[in-house]
């Protein structure tokens, strides 16, 4: 009897189920000898997020912040564990949860597939919850150390002078004054500045995790002069000139002004904007000089602090120019050679003092070129000046190079006359071309 497909596929159907069981199985075998898994440790810890927390609170203390995960993964999907910060994550759900301590369980979700959670460390932690207060301070302002003598500050003003400040309710309530501190020491103007506040508890310490509002106050604290003084300028007085071919360049004077008292307001009145000092001698000053000078105060007047200034006086030498017409010298020039330079004389332009300047001979100076191991031959070469005297230098040489042409000196012929012995042409000295 012939069978129906129907019929046949139904005789059949358990031979069939069991070949492609092994058929899969078979397939999977393959697939994992070909991908093995690996049970292995995630090189990297992975962060623990919060989610679902209030608004309202706030996590306190230092929580357990990542995980260390043991994972089962092919070895084809370990590379992307360990290197997409995406394909692992770790959480800590805070939904619907008020103030309080909780010990919560870290979740773990992991994007690659037939990838297997072996182990976590840990797999719970505790959070503690508070709620979070605002609270309005007033600023107090601190003054560090004085003006000088003469001068008061005047009580500080600060824009705005009270901040809010918010955070974790038990650190809130630590705060006993919003502080911030400007240090006036030896100021004698009105001082300006932007200031953080500083959260301080009881014992003046500072206490942290708050926020202020605003983060920044503006400062001003105003400095003046009390009645009786007044700032006034120093200005120096002079005797006498420098001497001879120098000249005063500079006078420097420190301190440069100074606060001055009388007990007569009006005397401080009378006072031009600043005081002179007795006379400084510059008679003949040849050089730079400092010395320590009394103020020429008025009757009644006197000088808060140090009555004597510092006086740097400095004293430069007029300087000139001067152009000299020299020969050029060639030395070191090999025996037996010549020597022709091309100009003969150049000129030289000098700079310095007058007196120097004044003084100076042409024969104080030599124009010169070495030929030191210059053989046969024409060379362009820069003239060098000797003997120049302190405080002279070389403008320019005119020109700046020259030509010397180096030849064969010629050998002498001498004509023996009776009783003369003749010395052979080789034995004899060359005579020299050139001043040593």
């Amino acid at each position: 009897m012939k069978l129906t497909p129907l019929r046949w596929l139904v005789k059949n159907l358990s031979t069939l189920l069991l070949a492609f069981v092994l058929a899969v199985i078979v397939w999977v075998s393959a697939v994992w000898a070909a991908d093995p898994n690996e049970p292995n440790v995630l090189t990297r810890n992975i962060p623990i997020e919060f989610i679902g927390q209030s608004p309202n609170l706030q996590v306190m203390g230092s929580p357990q912040s990542s995980v260390s995960l043991t994972l089962n993964a092919p070895s084809s999907v370990w590379k992307e564990l360990n290197n997409n910060l995406e394909s692992v994550r770790a959480w800590v759900d805070l939904t619907s949860l008020e103030a309080g301590e909780y010990t919560l369980p870290v979740q773990i979700q992991i994007v690659p597939r037939l990838v297997r959670l072996v182990s976590q460390e840990p797999e719970e932690i505790t959070v503690q919850l508070e709620p979070l207060v605002t609270q309005s301070f007033s600023v107090t302002m601190q003054l560090v150390g004085s003006p000088p003598t003469g001068y008061q500050a005047s009580q500080p003003v600060i824009e705005p002078d009270a901040v809010v400040v918010t955070g974790p309710e038990s650190s809130v309530s630590k705060v006993k004054e919003i502080h911030v501190s400007l240090d006036i020491s030896g100021k004698t103007e009105t001082i300006e500045m932007t200031l953080t506040p500083i959260p301080l508890d009881a014992d003046g310490r500072n206490v942290s995790g708050l926020v202020i509002t605003p983060e920044k106050v503006h400062v001003v604290v105003p400095i003046n002069l009390l009645g009786g003084y007044r700032y006034v300028i120093v200005r120096p007085v002079t005797l006498g000139l420098v001497a001879n071919g120098y000249k005063l360049t500079n006078i420097y004077v420190t301190p440069p002004g100074l606060v001055v008292f009388s007990s007569d307001p009006q005397l401080i009145e009378n006072l031009p904007g600043y005081v002179e000092t007795k006379a400084i001698d510059l008679i003949n000053a040849s050089d730079d000089f400092e010395t320590l000078v009394e103020l020429n105060l008025p009757e009644g007047v006197t000088a808060v602090g140090d009555p004597k200034v510092l006086i740097q006086v400095s004293v430069a030498a007029i300087e000139s120019s001067l152009a000299v017409s020299l020969p050029v010298e060639i030395i070191g020039l090999t025996p037996g050679l010549q020597a022709t330079a091309s100009p003969l004389i150049v000129d030289v332009i000098l700079s310095g003092p007058v007196r120097v300047l004044n003084s100076l001979k042409p024969s104080d100076i030599r124009v010169k070129v070495d030929l030191t191991g210059f053989d046969i031959g024409s060379y362009q070469l820069i003239p060098v000046v000797d003997f120049l005297p302190e405080g002279v230098t070389i403008v320019s040489i005119l020109p700046s190079t020259i030509e010397v042409t180096v030849s064969q000196a010629p050998t002498p012929t001498i004509t023996p006359t009776p009783g003369t012995t003749v010395v052979p042409a080789a034995s004899q000295t060359p005579p020299a071309t050139a001043a040593p």
